[in-house]
């Protein structure tokens, strides 16, 4: 598919052609991972294993977003009966520990047409952004247990958001207006549009915020990759290496010297190379990353700089892929091979305590699409018997994962 479409739903295939939109991802701290508190010791690739689940979502169903609060309180969003443009409905699930519950959306019995972008402040402060039926971007807010669509008086037909993140007392959400990019942000007073310095046109798909007030959009205008800093409630434009047929899809903040933005390079159709840049506290550059083609979509960190990526080989189509990296070098952790010929996208990544999670969808020979919910953690014994953080209803066998 190509890049230059009016969404640009890049290599997420023809499902989100369907739509007219694509999934996203997670960001840092406040996009969709609040601070899990000090994680356990990093291990090597090596010791990680495997599983490969489902949230058991109606026929033709795709995550697009996750976010973790704990092992034991996990959102993930997205969208069920994909091939249906007009009839299809949003995806809210919660993962409690022992299995995957969907929440209804009680002010709007339609339901949106698909959620892009989950973010959570707290436990009782969950954020989503995305399409609905009525043509007008979708905003949702809910304690836990109860979710309400938001009015957002200054969103109007043909805005589009890609991405959201949260912080206390502090919400963003990104997209675009008339092609160019939008920044929408909430607080105490309400909603109200940002100003934006990009003079060109361009699209945003990733956000992430932090407490202190700093934040990151990226996405790609016609030049290539763009990424906006605030700065005194103004967004604006940052250098990045020039990257011809760039685009970045998430982006996660480590503090203020580092951050990691992912995306690609479109060099033809079904031929994309990954891309990775690194912010050190003063300038981006691009990251040596293994493989000549892979296609990103999302990125976690733990806060102690150790970060994941989630995305899709089509070298190794039918295998959950990630990337990890130590602030030193990247690596490539791969999941079972399959015995059946599939295509394995994983959208979004979360990383809590010592469990990484990454969800997406998987698309068969006969085209049928099914969420998938992959976890890698640490530990030799089976994941279901460690620590009471099992996955139910798993549809692989454990295995262990490459370096």
């Amino acid at each position: 598919m190509s890049r230059r479409t009016p969404r640009r739903a890049l290599s997420l295939c023809v499902l989100m052609a369907a739509v007219a939109g694509l999934p996203l991802r997670a960001t840092s701290v406040a996009h969709a991972h609040a601070d899990p508190g000090r994680p356990r010791a990093e291990r090597t690739a090596a010791a990680l294993l495997q599983e490969s689940a489902t949230a058991r979502l109606r026929t033709d169903g795709s995550l697009s977003d996750v976010v973790g609060l704990s092992t034991t309180d996990i959102w993930a969003v997205g969208q069920q009966d994909v091939w249906e443009a007009w009839q299809n409905r949003s995806v809210l699930t919660h993962w409690d520990g022992s299995a995957w519950t969907e929440a209804g959306i009680r002010n709007d019995p339609s339901g949106a047409g698909h959620l892009r972008s989950v973010a959570a402040v707290s436990p009782r402060d969950i954020w989503a952004v995305g399409d609905g039926h009525d043509g007008l971007p979708y905003v949702v807010r809910g304690d836990g247990s109860v979710f309400d669509r938001v009015s957002v008086p200054q969103f109007g037909s043909g805005d589009w958001l890609g991405g959201v993140a949260a912080a206390p007392g502090r919400v963003v959400a990104v997209g675009s207006r008339g092609r160019k990019p939008l920044v929408a942000t909430a607080g105490a007073k309400g909603w109200s549009i940002a100003k934006v310095k990009s003079k060109g046109k361009g699209t945003l798909y990733g956000v992430a915020v932090t407490a202190r007030g700093d934040g990151w959009a990226v996405g790609d205008d016609e030049s290539g990759p763009l990424i906006l800093r605030a700065s005194g409630g103004t967004w604006k434009p940052v250098d990045v290496p020039h990257t011809d047929g760039g685009y970045l899809r998430d982006v996660y903040v480590d503090g203020p010297r580092k951050a990691v933005a992912v995306g690609g390079v479109y060099r033809g159709e079904g031929d994309i190379s990954p891309l990775v840049l690194e912010w050190n506290g003063k300038r981006w550059s691009r990251a040596e990353v293994p493989g000549r083609r892979a296609e990103l979509y999302g990125v976690t960190g733990d806060g102690k700089g150790h970060f994941w990526i989630s995305g899709f080989d089509p070298a190794h189509p039918g295998a959950a892929y990630l990337l990890r990296g130590d602030g030193r070098k990247w690596k490539i952790v791969r999941g079972e091979t399959p015995v059946r010929s599939r295509t394995v996208r994983l959208q979004a990544v979360t990383h809590v305590g010592d469990l990484t999670l990454a969800v997406g969808h998987v698309v068969d020979d006969r085209d049928r699409y099914t969420d998938v919910v992959e976890r890698f953690q640490p530990g030799s014994t089976p994941s279901g018997e460690a620590a009471g953080t099992g996955t139910p209803e798993a549809t692989g066998s454990r295995a262990p994962v490459e370096k």
